[in-house]
């Protein structure tokens, strides 16, 4: 299962495929969906958790959190590649497509972008970092990277990132806000939400998007 939004104009525009955070499809993701249409792409927000039934059956968050704990990598991937060939196939594909990813929803972008060889843009939101890291060489675009410095869990990987993008050669540009936590991007957790950190990091990502995935 997935959440598409797409722009009103009917244009042809970059598609930008959405992974969540690690409590599956929630409204605040789909929002995130609509927020990239009215910027003038298309945007497909899959839910990883389909294999065991969808989002939707999960009754809490820690439920959902669990279920995302047990899932298989091969499986992520090959839903994520199933997002791609879908899109390849709609009217308003323009033969470009980007990834970006929150949170647990991060780390799958990262690490998507090392296997899938038709990304023309992948940005990570606070993610972890692809395992083995120089997996990064087989990145076949520019890489975008929103980092919260109070994030204990992430940061230490951020410098290693920029080092082995540097190593592989990639094209890159990895930010790290001050005084922002670990998914401040999230207006819905408001223990978390930096309104000041989420707008640059929205701009930012928008405009990489526009750069990258215009026909």
């Amino acid at each position: 299962n997935a959440y598409l939004s797409q722009p009103k104009s009917g244009a042809k525009l970059g598609t930008v495929i959405v992974i969540h955070e690690n409590r599956g499809l929630v409204d605040h993701i789909q929002d995130v969906a609509r927020r990239f249409a009215k910027e003038g792409f298309a945007a497909l927000a899959v839910d990883l958790l389909s294999r065991s039934g969808g989002t939707g059956q999960y009754k809490t968050p820690e439920e959902a959190i669990a279920a995302i704990g047990k899932l298989a990598k091969s499986g992520v991937e090959e839903d994520l590649d199933s997002a791609v060939a879908y899109v390849k196939k709609q009217n308003f594909f323009n033969g470009k497509i980007g990834v970006v990813g929150y949170c647990w929803g991060g780390g799958q972008s990262l690490n998507f972008a090392t296997k899938c060889r038709d990304l023309n843009a992948a940005v990570v939101y606070y993610g972890r970092n692809p395992d083995p890291l120089d997996s990064v060489q087989n990145i076949p675009c520019p890489v975008l990277g929103n980092y919260g410095e109070d994030d204990p869990n992430i940061m230490p990987g951020v410098e290693p990132l920029k080092a082995a993008l540097t190593k592989a050669g990639k094209s890159f540009d990895i930010k790290v806000y001050p005084g922002a936590k670990h998914a401040f991007n999230n207006n819905t957790n408001a223990d978390r939400y930096h309104p000041e950190a989420a707008k640059d990091a929205w701009t930012r990502t928008v405009n990489f998007f526009k750069k990258n995935l215009s026909a």
